[in-house]
């Protein structure tokens, strides 16, 4: 979940430069073991080093994060086990990289001052299936130095798109096509919903899979798609000749032009510091803490 992996970073990097300033040299990649394990090696309390750190809020309950998936067909039984797992994934999370949640909070403003953002408008959320709505009368400002609309955001809503609450409208399961057209088909979350990186992985590879097989007319049947483009591949290839017959045509460019560009190339590279063979020069430009 991404929003983890944000959250996670930004701690690394508060309790690092906190370590830092009381004259203890540590890094991101010994924190990532533990802030408190780091702490204790230094003896020195996580509490005493005064940072505030990052607050995750998430529209609906801890349990609803998709940090475990439950089995396919999975029973109710299952279901609760998996939320179970949710919840403890993050508390282990929080109590390893020391960030705060708060669950069932939709931001639904922004605070801007002196044309900077310095906060969010929150309400609490009542969540009733996968729906999560904002309850009136619940409005609070949260205020922060840095905001991070982490991968899952929803989307903004364009004209002439059609959308069921949060969600695009799709049709199908196998293939999902969006409503109102045989042109467009949809992978990952913007059809499941769901922000696990893994899931939208698998549900992309199933429906390529399904989508590739029916267009070229080797499916079960069930969504053959292969005439679908037959009158624009036509003109793809009839583009595709005429092309080709123009470049046929075409002269080849002398030896004397030939130089030419490749001494224009030579004068772009040597502008922007390329003078030798590629591997040298990424040796060259790479950042001496990219590992």
């Amino acid at each position: 979940m991404a929003s983890i992996d944000v959250v996670k970073v930004l701690q690394l990097e508060n309790y690092e430069r906190a370590l830092t300033a009381r004259g203890i040299q540590t890094s991101m990649h010994e924190l990532e073991k533990g802030i408190p394990t780091v702490c204790k090696a230094h003896g020195i309390k996580p509490e005493d080093l005064q940072v505030k750190g990052c607050l995750l809020i998430y529209r609906r309950r801890e349990q609803d994060m998709p940090l475990a998936q439950p089995p396919d067909n999975a029973s109710p039984e299952q279901i609760v086990k998996t939320e179970g797992v949710r919840q403890k994934m993050l508390r282990l999370a929080c109590a390893k990289y020391l960030f705060r949640v708060q669950d069932r909070r939709l931001a639904t403003g922004l605070i801007v001052e002196d044309g900077r953002l310095v906060g969010l408008q929150v309400a609490e959320t009542k969540i009733e299936g996968r729906k999560a709505e904002p309850i009136p009368g619940t409005e609070h400002e949260i205020r922060a130095p840095l905001v991070v609309s982490s991968i899952g955001s929803v989307p903004e809503k364009l004209s002439g798109i059609d959308m069921k609450g949060e969600y695009y409208t799709f049709s199908g399961e196998d293939l999902p096509r969006y409503t109102g057209t045989d042109h467009v088909f949809g992978v990952g979350n913007v059809v499941t919903g769901q922000g696990n990186i893994r899931v939208s992985l698998v549900h992309s590879q199933k429906v390529t899979t399904h989508l590739v097989s029916n267009y070229m007319g080797i499916g079960d049947g069930s969504g053959d798609i292969s005439g679908i483009y037959s009158a624009a591949e036509e003109r793809v290839a009839a583009q595709a000749e005429l092309i080709e017959k123009k470049i046929e045509a075409t002269p080849p460019l002398s030896d004397e032009q030939v130089a030419g560009v490749e001494q224009h190339i030579r004068a772009l590279q040597e502008r922007a510091g390329y003078s030798s063979d590629y591997d040298s020069w990424i040796a060259k430009v790479t950042p001496p803490d990219l590992e």
